[in-house]
């Protein structure tokens, strides 16, 4: 069944969750087919080569762990202090670099339909910390928006957060399912973001996603609805022409954009786990990416080797900056040298680019 832009073959509902009036209103909006009511959920697969992520399915079951846990940084690297609020697993769209191919080890679309009644307690944790602020984003475990037509998560979750000072809901993603963001009366304290590359990569390794053109049309329409935007820059891959290639995708942002409205725009360049490679290999025979030059970091990641990592981010970050000089542009996930010798600065520490990005919250949102 073609379901709101997804070729859904089947909804796998587990037995515990059967009774969730949220499920009963999500099967509503589907086709009448294919619903299987399961007893147990099915056991870990191991990944490889072979292993199938099943992104045909939609899998609609509780969670039982936190539904807000911090980004899953290392301390090699400065990290951002992001915090996940954990909506569900896996994503329809089939990027070639994607992580999530050897993060998990459970296939399916998974969406965890307890989140509205658990939802309470992330807000009363947010409530007793007034103090600080929750920089707080769904789209690091799946696209914030591509199953929104679906799950409608944007109807709980702006009310929700909107209405809280001391927070920012950040929407991440590379689809257009906007109408939901559209349709809702909520503004304050919402950011939407879209992942950039070049317009050759994004035509050749994201599978699924919107062109880069029809993403930023996309962040215009949400900007002229009064929506603040960020945008990432993540992962960045040198490839024949890339300088060339990214500065069509900056051209497009200065055409699209209005560079006043946005929050921040993070850089990152291509880095995975060692056992990555393999499932890229089996499931993206096609790819260039795994042309690069890597060595392992110090998380472990196969990361580019610094000079050409200093090069991609200072090459982008100047061509930024010559468009507006205020974007709270920041790197993700590296170390102190880097950030000198490409960004001009550092925040020096994981705490100190918390600050940098708190203080950009206040600018935006006051």
């Amino acid at each position: 069944m073609m379901a709101f832009g997804w070729n859904i073959k089947q909804v796998i509902v587990e037995h515990d969750a059967s009774s969730n009036a949220y499920v009963q209103e999500v099967c509503q909006r589907l086709p009448q087919n294919g619903l299987i009511i399961t007893e147990h959920p099915e056991e870990k697969t191991e990944r490889g080569g072979d292993f199938d992520p099943g992104k045909e399915i939609l899998h609609l079951l509780e969670y039982k762990g936190e539904f807000l846990k911090p980004c899953p940084g290392t301390k090699a690297y400065i990290c951002c202090g992001y915090q996940i609020l954990n909506i569900g697993t896996n994503c329809p769209l089939d990027c070639s670099y994607c992580i999530l191919q050897s993060y998990f080890n459970q296939p399916h679309l998974r969406v965890f339909v307890n989140i509205r009644k658990e939802l309470e307690h992330v807000l009363n944790y947010i409530d007793a910390n007034p103090d600080r602020v929750f920089r707080i984003g769904t789209g690091e475990f799946t696209d914030s928006l591509a199953l929104d037509p679906i799950m409608r998560w944007t109807d709980f979750l702006l009310p929700s957060f909107s209405q809280r000072k001391n927070v920012i809901l950040e929407l991440k993603t590379k689809t257009g399912a906007v109408n939901g963001l559209v349709s809702a009366p909520y503004r304050d304290r919402i950011v939407v973001s879209w992942s950039l590359n070049s317009p050759y990569i994004a035509a050749k390794e994201e599978k699924g996603a919107i062109s880069i053109r029809k993403r930023l049309q996309k962040a215009q329409q949400l900007q002229s609805e009064g929506f603040v935007l960020g945008f990432h820059f993540d992962p960045l891959i040198p490839h024949s022409g890339w300088k060339a290639e990214y500065l069509r995708t900056i051209e497009l942002l200065d055409r699209y954009i209005d560079p006043k409205g946005i929050i921040w725009i993070s850089l990152g360049s291509l880095r995975f786990m060692p056992q990555l490679k393999q499932i890229i290999q089996k499931r993206h025979p096609k790819t260039e990416i795994l042309n690069g030059e890597f060595i392992r970091g110090l998380d472990g990641k196969m990361r580019y080797f610094r000079p050409i990592r200093t090069e991609l981010y200072h090459f982008i970050r100047e061509n930024l900056e010559k468009w507006y000089s205020s974007l709270g542009l920041y790197l993700c996930m590296e170390s102190d040298v880097v950030w000198h010798e490409s960004m001009g600065w550092s925040p020096e520490t994981s705490s100190g680019l918390r600050s940098y990005l708190d203080r950009r919250v206040k600018l935006v949102f006051g």
